[in-house]
This record gives C-alpha cells, sequence and structure tokens, in this order.
C-alpha cells in the first residue's frame, strides 16, 4: 500500500514539475501567468502580451493572440482566440474567436462556431456550427446553431435557433443589422432579411423580408377577474405568515 502510494506521489510530482515547466516557459517569453492553477499542454501556443487567469486549461492545439485576456476558470481546446479578446469562466471547443470578442462569463462555445471583430456572446450563450459577422451582441440566455448572422445584429434574451427536427438540422440565416426580439424561436430553414426584426415570443417559421417586423403570437386577452377566487387562499396564506413574523 504504501509503495503504490510512493509511485503514485512520484507520478504526481512529475506531471507538476512538467507542468510548471510549461507555464515558465510561457512567462519567460512576455505571457503573464501568475497562478499555480494554469494548466497548459505542450501544444498550445500563446502571444507575448497575453495574460492567462487561475484556473484556465488550455489543450489541444490553441493559440491565444497578444494581449488576450483568457479566465479565470475557462477551458479552451483546438481553437483559435485572435489578439484582444477576453474569454472569462466559458467553454470554447474547436472554434475560432475573432480579435477583440468579449466571450463571458458562462458561455458555451461548441464546435465550428466563427466570429468576426468585436462580437459578444454572454453569460449563459451557447453556440455550435454558426458564423457571426462583425459587432453582434448575444447578450444572455440563448442558443444559436447551424446559423449564418450577418453584422451588428442584437439578440434578446431567450433566443433559439430550432434546428433539429430529430432527424435532419437545418440552417438559419440572419441578415445585417437584425433585431432578435426576446424569447422568439427560429425553426430553421428560415431566413431573416437585413434590417429586420423579430417581435418577442415570436415563433418565426417563414422567411421575414428586410425591413419588416415579423410577429408569430396571439393577441392578449384578458379574462377580468379570473384570478380573484384562485388568489384568495394564496394571499390570506401569505399575510397570515407576514403578521407572524412581525410579531
Amino acid at each position: 500500500m504504501n509503495s503504490d502510494f510512493s509511485a503514485a506521489r512520484a507520478r504526481l510530482d512529475a506531471a507538476e514539475a512538467k507542468r510548471e515547466e510549461v507555464l515558465l516557459r510561457h512567462i519567460a517569453n512576455g505571457v503573464m501567468i501568475e497562478s499555480r492553477t494554469v494548466e497548459i499542454d505542450e501544444s498550445v501556443v500563446i502571444a507575448p502580451g497575453a495574460k492567462i487567469l487561475s484556473g484556465t486549461i488550455l489543450r489541444g492545439k490553441t493559440v491565444i493572440g497578444a494581449g488576450c485576456v483568457i479566465g479565470p476558470n475557462s477551458l479552451i481546446e483546438d481553437s483559435t482566440v485572435d489578439e484582444g479578446t477576453t474569454v472569462n469562466a466559458s467553454q470554447v471547443y474547436g472554434s475560432h474567436l475573432g480579435p477583440h470578442n468579449n466571450i463571458g462569463p458562462f458561455t458555451h462555445v461548441r464546435v465550428n462556431t466563427v466570429t468576426d471583430y468585436g462580437v459578444h456572446l454572454g453569460a449563459y450563450v451557447e453556440t455550435k456550427n454558426s458564423n457571426f459577422a462583425r459587432g453582434n451582441t448575444v447578450s444572455h440566455l440563448t442558443y444559436i446553431g447551424d446559423s449564418d448572422v450577418g453584422k451588428y445584429c442584437n439578440f434578446g434574451c431567450g433566443t433559439v435557433t430550432c434546428n433539429y427536427d430529430g432527424k435532419d438540422k437545418f440552417r438559419t440565416t440572419i441578415g445585417d443589422y437584425c433585431f432578435i426580439g426576446c424569447n422568439t424561436n427560429l425553426v430553421a430553414p428560415v431566413k431573416v432579411g437585413d434590417g429586420a426584426y423579430t417581435a418577442a415570443g415570436s415563433t418565426i417559421t417563414k422567411d421575414v423580408p428586410a425591413q419588416a417586423l415579423g410577429i408569430a403570437r396571439e393577441r392578449q386577452t384578458n379574462l377580468d377577474g379570473w384570478a380573484e377566487p384562485k388568489m384568495e387562499a394564496y394571499i390570506a396564506k401569505k399575510q397570515k405568515l407576514e403578521k407572524e413574523q412581525n410579531q
């Protein structure tokens, strides 16, 4: 038991020494690394001036450009990150992030995602097999898969490209300067023309022409008094709780 433990310790020490050697080599080349919690594969290329923050893992054929800030707690595998891009607490696989992107936190960039200059992919955004032209903003809670997105588009929270019917996958095409409303479902194959809008809460199944507003939702109906009997018991319960808490 003791010999097995000693052998395991020796293997771990050797692995740690090798990992630290890689870190020191990058630091000597002008990469800013200030934590031993960083892990970098031998095959990774990092330009001088990049900053790698704690908890970051760089794997495979990854290339990091000058002026990038990677981490904390990011994982990048077999991907290229161009100069000046930030990847904060996110994971990137088999993709190419363009220059001066702002990625994260908690973004999942899946294989074959390609972004141009100045793209923002924010919190709880997932992408796959998609191309983003210059200046796109996808701030939060959105899935964009199998899509081609023109420049300077804005995606509202909760947008989903519905790209898979259980058998085949289809592409969504979005033009330049589009505004995709919150909770829009884009059912591929579908196209949104340049400068078009989709109304919040719409499920878009037909092409939206350029400069048009695509609306696909029911008109609102209000049923007066419908909630009152349902809420009586709930309100009484909460009022009782509040009274007890204030005693």
